[in-house]
């Protein structure tokens, strides 16, 4: 049998569905659960694997595709049986479930962008019957959440010892939580009774935080004092978070440090949200929430969706958004009444359009905060994503 030369994460044509946080990114680097999708197969696999998304992305990842490679759709979530379907597929294999791809195996070096995919001819395809979870709209980030934190609190601690809690700290199941080295917890309450907690290498969690599992903070996060968490909740790397967060996802980088409710919500990188700001997330009739898609119709996406930020985004003081608000990435979000349900990248106030430069200074100042400075590679993204407007 020929030995596998790469893995290739694949976006699928599919992956504006989940704008605004594929505006600048892959989907490979989505976080849900604890992880990014980009870091979980990398602990499955126990190697580095390759991104192919779009072009005016694609130079944020290595994609030196040769030899026999494994393409797998990075929209579809992991699971044991499934891994080992993946690597065991031959050249020309094809593994699929309801005509959604999972993954395919060739020898062929002439796959180079997302669209030859679709040029992908298998000699045999293999269905997988046992069911999948594949991301197709981006509030089904959050109703995901507690089993990929779940999934993840077992892959990164299987066989490990948790650093010890503090007797500060009121606990129930103790077993359920992981404290990674570096990180400060003190007089907190933690409940993981409903779900495991998982706290990152540096980490503080402030005096008075209340935490209901499944819950995860990352690496250098902080949770503020008395802090309100319920789960399914992931506080990504680098954030500041505090106030009532419910059922939501802050990928990295990014702060809600004040009072304020953020439910059922997806927040993207560098974003920050003034003090005061809340969210809605069930419709004051409490019926389905419907979410028109341009070229795709009216989707029903339930009883609950709360905001979804684009990445580098902001909101002043008090902002009040309605239910299944989507906004773009790089906008500077203020105004009188509620913010428009849809608001475009690069906005300036609710109606206005950010100046570019302007955009980029501003994004500058945010990063420095963090110790961090906007990259060639990210002011080229963001002129892209600008001249589209």
């Amino acid at each position: 049998m020929t030995a596998i030369s790469s893995f290739v994460l694949f976006d699928t044509p599919a992956r504006d569905l989940l704008h605004p946080f594929t505006y600048t990114r892959a989907i490979a680097e989505i976080r849900i659960g604890i992880l990014t999708i980009k870091e979980r197969w990398e602990l499955l696999l126990n190697e580095k694997v390759q991104v192919l998304t779009e072009k005016y992305l694609q130079d944020d990842y290595t994609a030196n595709i040769r030899g026999r490679t494994i393409f797998i759709n990075a929209a579809v979530f992991p699971d044991e049986n499934m891994l080992k379907k993946i690597l065991g597929l031959q050249s020309r294999e094809m593994l699929q479930c309801n005509n959604i791809i999972i993954a395919f195996c060739t020898d062929r070096n002439d796959i180079h962008t997302i669209k030859d995919i679709r040029n992908f001819h298998p000699a045999n395809t293999i269905d997988y019957n046992e069911g999948i979870f594949s991301m197709q709209y981006p509030w089904q980030l959050t109703e995901y959440n507690a089993k990929a934190i779940g999934y993840d609190f077992q892959l990164l601690t299987k066989g490990r010892i948790s650093n010890p809690v503090s007797s500060t700290n009121r606990l129930i199941a103790a077993e359920q939580i992981f404290i990674e080295e570096g990180a400060t917890v003190e007089h907190c309450i933690i409940n993981a009774s409903g779900g495991p907690v998982y706290i990152g290498h540096n980490a503080v969690l402030m005096e008075g935080s209340m935490i209901r599992g499944p819950f995860a903070v990352g690496e250098e996060a902080v949770l503020k004092m008395g802090a309100t968490i319920y789960g399914a909740t992931t506080i990504g790397p680098y954030c500041i978070a505090g106030g009532e967060i419910k059922n939501s996802i802050m990928m990295g980088y990014s702060n809600k440090a004040h009072f304020g409710y953020l439910g059922d919500a997806v927040i993207g990188e560098w974003c920050n949200l003034g003090a005061g700001t809340s969210n809605s997330n069930v419709k004051n009739n409490a019926s389905d929430i419907s979410i028109e898609i341009p070229g795709h119709g009216t989707v029903n996406a339930g009883l609950k969706c709360g905001l979804m930020m684009g990445d580098y985004s902001r909101s002043a003081i008090h902002t009040s958004f309605n239910t299944a608000t989507f906004a773009g990435a790089a906008c500077n979000i203020f105004g009188e009444g509620f913010p428009p349900k849809k608001i475009p990248n690069f906005s300036w106030g609710y109606s206005g359009r950010y100046d570019f430069d302007k955009a980029i200074t501003h994004i500058q100042n945010w990063k420095k905060l963090k110790n961090q400075t906007i990259t060639t590679r990210e002011s080229g993204m963001l002129e892209h994503l600008y001249k589209q407007l």
